[in-house]
């Protein structure tokens, strides 16, 4: 007779890799390498493996960097996110998953991927001035708040008493990848990145589209994810959001929401590492 809990456990385990994988076109997950760009059990592999932390800090980096002129129109003018965010967030979940657990060349693969879509992307701002996805101090924004964000979503829902030398170490990892996708400056350890956060920060602007752009991430539904579970990791997302970010998004901190919001991703996240054997 099959175990109950072990067959629980594997429906989870394959309903939330539908969520993260096209399956209907047979793309399936990442398999984790001994040759990846980094060693198993190091910060970046431990943070990324976390699937709460990654999606409320996937929501949270989103947002900010929608608050950025030129990233939110190489959005604007060259995605079709209105009409398939689930599938921008699965391809954008994947690239972090290829490049921190698969196998280094297909990691150098699905870097050089990016950088050919990149050199292909941009336009010209509403003000007329002119804007491209290679600019290197635009994509060092995009690479700040995904690293910040991810961190702060692993220390906020699994190991608030990381170490410091852990997660400056975790910058380090990261900022491999943040490179070689022509970001410049890079951050190496938790100080420098809150110095970039605060020195990008005069280059954000708010704007009607910017709003927008936020509202439909947070109302995004993906196949497969309970309608208030993605409400929740929302919720926990833009509590995690500084309060200036917030105001220019024109989005409300959560109050009475907070607290069960807060205590549902924890208990959806020590499900999530149980079903994957993560505990």
């Amino acid at each position: 007779m099959a175990d109950p809990i072990e067959t629980l456990r594997m429906k989870l385990v394959e309903q939330v890799r539908g969520v993260f994988n096209d399956t209907s076109n047979g793309q399936k997950p990442v398999p984790p390498s001994d040759e990846a760009l980094f060693e198993r059990d190091t910060p970046i592999r431990m943070v990324h493996a976390d699937l709460v932390g990654m999606m409320t800090g996937g929501i949270r980096g989103l947002l900010l960097q929608m608050l950025h002129p030129h990233a939110l129109q190489g959005v604007l003018d060259h995605s079709n996110f209105r009409e398939d965010m689930h599938g921008r967030l699965r391809r954008t979940a994947r690239f972090i998953a290829v490049t921190t657990f698969g196998h280094r060349d297909e990691a150098m693969k699905a870097i050089e991927r990016v950088n050919r879509i990149h050199a292909k992307v941009g336009g010209t701002l509403p003000d007329g001035a002119p804007y491209n996805a290679t600019n290197p101090r635009t994509l060092a924004w995009v690479h700040v708040t995904e690293a910040q964000s991810f961190l702060a979503g692993y220390l906020r829902h699994v190991r608030p008493d990381m170490p410091y030398a852990d997660r400056d170490e975790y910058y380090r990892q990261f900022a491999v990848i943040a490179r070689a996708l022509g970001a410049d400056p890079v951050p190496e350890t938790v100080n420098e990145a809150d110095a970039i956060f605060r020195e990008l920060r005069h280059d954000l602007k708010t704007s009607p589209a910017a709003r927008e752009v936020a509202q439909l991430v947070l109302s995004q539904r993906p196949k497969g994810t309970p309608p208030a579970l993605q409400t929740m990791i929302g919720a926990e997302a833009v509590a995690m959001l500084p309060d200036w970010a917030r105001s220019m998004l024109r989005l409300q901190r959560p109050v009475l929401t907070a607290l069960p919001a807060r205590a549902a991703t924890w208990g959806v996240g020590r499900t999530l590492r149980w079903a994957f054997r993560q505990n």
